[in-house]
């Protein structure tokens, strides 16, 4: 045998380094999983940087009209990987993971969180640059940067009380209180929750419905929201008046196409 031969061999039965963040397409949605199940997905570099590659990707996709962000295994994300920080590890970059979450955020489709068993600290702010989140009951979410002596960076602050209001984000975050995904709903810290048998079909179906609808639309609604943000009242009024991204592609077809034309 050729050394050649026998390198290419070897490289055909070495293990391969499994992906930390997988990517499955499926009638216009893209399902992104966290793929650290041993370590209950939490985040590391390495995490974020595979994790943006895929946002920056689905953001010019036009086949995809939703996204949905899940973990593997037992949980959503325990949140950032304490032994990296306990161990003096250093990012290359600090913005990595903040940027990430930001791209997130600003993707042009709908997304979901789908929250199962942890969801805490950077999990939960990774969660919070979603759109949309449907939790188990059964899940356990919960801001722990007190509980460690940690500050939060990835946008905690900001997200938690746009969903659930000062005084309760106050709450969460001075106690490290961990809640689960019922009591999560009533506080509109999840949109949903629902038992952990039926998350898959109550997730599949939500992302289902927003995939059948015009995704110009989606795209227009979410920035227009976005966009709202920075905007007074009256602003935000005038803005969308001047239809500022101009009609979906498809709705001549779509108008064409409705019942009774």
């Amino acid at each position: 045998m050729r050394p050649d031969d026998a390198h290419r061999d070897a490289q055909a039965f070495a293990p391969m380094t499994p992906s930390l963040v997988l990517r499955d397409d499926r009638d216009a949605v893209a399902t992104l999983t966290l793929n650290r199940p041993e370590k209950l997905n939490a985040l590391t570099p390495a995490v974020f940087a595979a994790l943006r590659a895929h946002l920056e990707a689905i953001a010019d996709d036009e086949a995809v009209r939703c996204v949905v962000l899940a973990g593997a295994g037992r949980s959503f994300c325990a949140g950032h990987d304490l032994g990296s920080i306990g161990s003096g590890e250093e990012e290359a970059d600090p913005r990595l993971a903040p940027e990430t979450i930001d791209l997130l955020e600003a993707l042009p489709q709908p997304t979901i969180g789908r929250i199962h068993g942890h969801c805490f600290t950077g999990g939960l702010e990774l969660a919070l640059g979603c759109d949309l989140l449907v939790a188990a009951a059964g899940a356990q979410l919960g801001d722990t940067h007190g509980q460690w002596g940690l500050m939060p960076v990835w946008g905690m602050s900001v997200r938690l009380p746009e969903r659930v209001g000062l005084s309760r984000a106050k709450e969460l975050m001075f106690t490290s209180r961990r809640i689960d995904g019922a009591e999560a709903a009533r506080l509109g810290l999840v949109d949903r929750a629902v038992s952990d048998e039926e998350l898959d079909v109550v997730v599949a179906a939500l992302a289902g419905e927003i995939a059948a609808n015009s995704p110009g639309t989606n795209r227009i609604d979410k920035a227009l929201l976005r966009a709202r943000g920075g905007m007074s009242r009256e602003a935000a009024l005038l803005f969308e008046r001047t239809a500022p991204f101009g009609p979906p592609a498809d709705m001549a077809e779509r108008l064409t196409a409705a019942p009774g034309r």
